[in-house]
């Protein structure tokens, strides 16, 4: 069985905040279960982290190109 991913709704009206665990082919969920308002999803920050060569400008140069 594969994870699935958890989603974020936050409801516009009272601001109900919950998780919701989904499939992605799942449509987003539209009514709050609290007042029946309608819902956003909400991102949170997404935690990448870039480590080792080649991800900065100057790592794939030479030495001559770096200079110009």
């Amino acid at each position: 069985m594969l994870d699935m991913p958890t989603y974020s709704y936050a409801c516009r009206a009272c601001d109900h905040r919950f998780d919701e665990v989904q499939s992605i082919h799942d449509d987003a969920l539209v009514t709050c279960p609290a007042c029946s308002g309608q819902l956003r999803r909400v991102f949170g920050n997404v935690g990448v982290t870039f480590k080792g060569s080649g991800f900065y400008r100057t790592d794939s140069r030479s030495d001559a190109k770096a200079s110009n």
